[in-house]
């Protein structure tokens, strides 16, 4: 049942005209008196009303993407893709879409205010982008208010997280079950191009067309554009066994990440299947870097060495932490690939670029948010499950061969 402005009087202690002059603003009220307005109105997640017609614009109008961090190849790629599916695109008379991208710095407190915002302002659609964090509370509260936000109409995609009913892990590593990844059909190339369903076409009022709540019974009307990292990550790492080497660390991203678990998951299954790596060896030769920037792989790469002088490859977490990884081994006298192998994941533009060329595996970052793009719009018919899968792709170049002593 939806909040009124009564349970928000009752919850801050205050009467309704006084909620009333809060959320107008054009009558003093006492700060104390404003601010418990404010949380309660926080708290119960209400959204203010309007006037329908001004319901109806906004809804129409706006489209958000939340990042974790902008300056993030990765997430400006993504995000970039999503905007791109906006241009040139009018549902009738009137302005295009407005694309407002939303960065939360990583943290989990600000991906529900930004949330709470665009509800606020009646967004047509959302895109979350990235892995998700691995908190109970912070899913359980997650999940509550997308799945909100879906049964009011609003269009939600996940792109690049798993889906929200996947199984959590009890720690940031490996409490789940290694697998593939959830079912669906595989993106690879590019997305088709213009609407692909047979969706009725949105009427002036509003309708929000093929994508409702309703669309997907088992997941709450909340789509998944997901990534294989845990396949990607089991490749590259059987990639590095067949070449020979035996010591073979891994600079890993944030602990409570899917990302970092899913993408280790798959590291340590290779290790797992090839045999003479024991878990305890594997836990030894990761070191977490705390993020997935070029420092986090620099200070990552120096704790491996320090641990582990024997190591004769190197797995990060990323394209960018892999940078830092290479800057550490050349610090301390090491070459790429001669002394050390390393290899990122990702494929971000300046891979090729590196010296050495960076061995990689791609994920169609392009690709895969232009598909986000098109089910937030509505321009394509969402798989019966819920959930597209994004097929990787080893890249192999220079800066892996094989250990100069047989690993």
């Amino acid at each position: 049942m939806a909040v009124t402005l009564a349970d928000v009087a009752a919850r801050a202690g205050v009467s309704s005209a006084t909620v009333s002059r809060v959320l107008s603003g054009n009558y003093p009220v006492a700060g104390a008196t404003r601010s418990r307005v404010l949380r309660a109105v926080d708290e119960l997640e209400y959204v203010v009303n309007g006037p329908a017609s001004s319901l109806a614009a906004a809804s129409s109008d706006l489209l958000g993407i939340l990042v974790n961090d902008i300056a993030d190849p990765f997430f400006g790629i993504i995000a970039g893709a999503v905007q791109g599916e906006l241009e040139g695109r009018t549902d009738g008379p009137g302005p295009r879409k407005l694309a407002v991208v939303c960065n939360t710095g990583g943290s989990p407190e600000r991906e529900l205010t930004y949330l709470t915002l665009l509800q606020r302002q009646r967004a047509a659609a959302i895109v979350l982008t990235g892995g998700a964090v691995e908190d109970p509370q912070h899913s359980a509260a997650l999940t509550t208010r997308l799945r909100r936000l879906a049964a009011g109409g609003t269009r939600i995609v996940l792109c690049g997280r798993p889906p929200l009913d996947e199984p959590a892990a009890a720690t940031g590593t490996g409490a789940r079950q290694p697998g593939p990844p959830p079912s669906g059909p595989e993106l690879s190339g590019p997305p088709p191009s213009g609407p692909v369903s047979s969706a009725k076409p949105r009427s002036a009022a509003g309708d929000r067309g093929p994508l409702s709540a309703a669309h997907d019974g088992t997941r709450g009307g909340v789509l998944t554009v997901a990534f294989d990292n845990y396949g990607g990550a089991r490749e590259l790492t059987e990639h590095l066994l067949a070449l020979g080497h035996r010591h073979i660390g891994y600079v890993a991203g944030p602990a409570e990440r899917t990302t970092t678990r899913h993408r280790l998951e798959g590291h340590r299954a290779a290790l797992a299947a090839h045999g003479g790596v024991t878990a305890d060896r594997a836990e030894q030769l990761t070191v977490h870097g705390g993020g997935y920037d070029r420092s986090c792989g620099y200070q990552g790469a120096r704790e491996l060495l320090r641990r582990a002088p024997g190591t004769t490859a190197v797995l990060a977490a990323n394209d960018t932490v892999a940078l830092g990884v290479c800057a550490a081994l050349r610090e301390m006298g090491l070459r790429v690939p001669q002394d050390v192998s390393v290899a990122g994941f990702d494929d971000l533009p300046f891979s090729v670029d590196t010296s050495p060329a960076l061995t990689t595996v791609r994920l169609p970052l392009q690709e895969a948010g232009a598909r986000a793009g098109q089910l937030a719009l509505g321009t394509l018919a969402p798989p019966p499950s819920g959930i597209v899968t994004v097929r990787h792709e080893l890249r192999l170049r220079a800066s892996t061969a094989p250990p100069r002593t047989g690993g």
